[in-house]
């Protein structure tokens, strides 16, 4: 559903997104996630067709993504969207569902549902006297007016209370379960592993590894094991009353249960230790990237900045 050849886009005589290729699938959520600047919002305003890349192409449902029907096809979010704070819950979702050209009757069903399944109540309160967890449901139903097949979230939880936030996230699992295909950022890198299929860390412009979070494990991770003995070993350290070491691999596992027995003592348990998604972002986004993000004017990659495009659902 969602095809990015050579993205690059380029502000002046700066390179924000250099060279990504990636695809998602329909049912699938790929996460985009990168420390500050990498890039990760001007990838997804590009895929939601606001953005004119610099050169590549991004296609969306088989469309170019700035084509004027894709935007039937696709419900995108911002991490800062702001509400028309005098209407309420309903009549901010039938104004934009008739800029959508949405019949009122499929409009009106279509709102109630969402706002069931996203469980908001106070629907006929003003929007500027209702909480940020209400508001940030009330996007989502926005999204959603359309029936988009395809979803672009910018930090769907972003600010949320933990309560709501996972509720928004189990939200967003069930729309990829209904086979809509969403393109997802977050900070919070738990949540990523936890809702992701595949991820995408960025750093610098540039796509730095990609797959799914085992795979990027396999590639990127280790795996350490933590060996708890009933008597102190060389390295161990006390733990109730057992004594524990972590070592990096099996022969060393092997090696702790050898000096275990001729102390007089065992190995009682072994753990596994693999490491996270966060520990795998510090140490790649940390890494040096190839290439600088500075074009100068002699380089081909040097284009005239594009204004950015004006999209339906998204307010300044």
């Amino acid at each position: 559903m969602i095809r990015v050849e050579g993205l690059r886009k380029v502000y002046g005589d700066f390179a924000a997104v250099q060279g990504s290729s990636f695809a998602v699938e329909p049912g699938e959520i790929f996460g985009v996630v990168g420390p500050n600047g990498a890039g990760k919002t001007t990838t997804l305003k590009s895929v939601a067709g606001l953005l004119e890349p610099t050169d590549g192409t991004v296609r969306v449902a088989g469309r170019p993504a700035d084509d004027p029907g894709t935007r039937t096809a696709l419900g995108f979010l911002p991490e800062e969207s702001p509400l028309y704070e005098d209407m309420t819950a309903r009549s901010y979702l039938r104004f934009f569902a008739d800029l959508y050209d949405v019949p009122r009757d499929v409009a009106d069903g279509r709102i109630e549902s969402a706002l069931d399944d996203l469980e908001l109540d106070h629907r006929d309160r003003r929007l500027g006297d209702v909480s940020k967890g209400m508001k940030r449901k009330v996007a989502i139903a926005r999204s959603l007016v359309n029936d988009p097949d395809v979803l672009v979230y910018d930090e769907p939880a972003s600010g949320l209370d933990p309560l709501t936030t996972n509720y928004v996230l189990e939200f967003v699992r069930e729309l990829a379960g209904s086979g809509k295909t969403v393109l997802f950022s977050a900070h919070n890198l738990h949540h990523v592993e936890s809702i992701c299929d595949r991820v995408a860390i960025l750093n610098e412009g540039v796509i730095v590894a990609r797959g799914t979070v085992e795979s990027i494990r396999a590639e990127y991770g280790e795996t350490t094991y933590r060996v708890f003995t009933t008597v102190p070993v060389e390295g161990s350290g006390p733990d109730g009353d057992r004594h524990v070491v972590r070592v990096g691999s099996m022969d060393a596992v092997e090696s702790v249960r050898e000096r275990a027995a001729a102390a007089g003592g065992e190995v009682a348990d072994i753990r596994t230790l693999e490491s996270t998604l966060e520990e795998i972002f510090l140490d790649v986004a940390g890494r040096p990237t190839p290439g600088s993000r500075r074009v100068t004017p002699d380089s081909e990659a040097a284009r005239p900045v594009e204004a950015e495009r004006p999209a339906l659902g998204v307010e300044e």
